[in-house]
């Protein structure tokens, strides 16, 4: 009984991150692909703040969704090839609105960030981290709402919930660490 339920849980942490993977290779992946033209292309809202800032940029929100989809196509790959049936079966539409949606709710993100007075780098502890989760998980469940409800148990909610900080904390440092962050958050 107690193997059991530990093999349980542990696929259940196991599908959480399979199905947040292009979600998680974007976010992380728009970070190299940065530079350039701003997605607010600089513009101010009424309140003097930037939409955005500087940190959101054309060439990391394509190159982010890029490689989260090209992960997720991998992924693809590797549950067809190696019969991984016990895995969620990601779908083109699903990858891809991982792999947007974690990127577009860092962005709604940083809008309100920029609401609240905050700078970019600045530490919004819980949003930094669930932002990619709100993002990706809404858009999830506007374009493939069967699929969501096939995979997306309130188990594999909670364990993306786990997962979430615990790789966001890491790959923010290994990011800082390598250069291409200028904070460690």
């Amino acid at each position: 009984m107690i193997v059991e339920t530990i093999l349980a849980v542990l696929m259940t942490f196991v599908a959480a991150f399979w199905i947040m993977v292009p979600a998680y290779v974007a976010n992380a992946g728009a970070v190299p692909f940065g530079g350039g033209t701003p997605v607010d292309f600089g513009k101010c809202a009424k309140d003097g703040r930037r939409y955005l800032g500087d940190g959101k940029t054309w060439r990391g929100l394509i190159g982010g969704i890029v490689v989260g989809v090209l992960f997720g196509l991998l992924q693809m790959f590797l549950a067809e090839t190696f019969h991984w049936d016990w895995l969620p079966q990601h779908t083109i539409v699903t990858i891809t609105v991982l792999a947007a949606g974690a990127l577009l709710g860092d962005m709604v993100k940083s809008f309100f960030k920029r609401r609240a007075g905050k700078d970019r780098g600045e530490k919004w502890p819980i949003a930094d981290m669930y932002d990619l989760v709100a993002g990706s998980l809404v858009l999830l469940a506007v374009f493939a709402w069967p699929w969501v409800m096939a995979y997306v148990t309130i188990w594999i909610f909670l364990a993306i919930l786990i997962w979430t900080p615990l790789l966001h904390r890491g790959a923010n440092i290994i990011g800082y660490l390598i250069g291409i962050k200028q904070v460690p958050w």
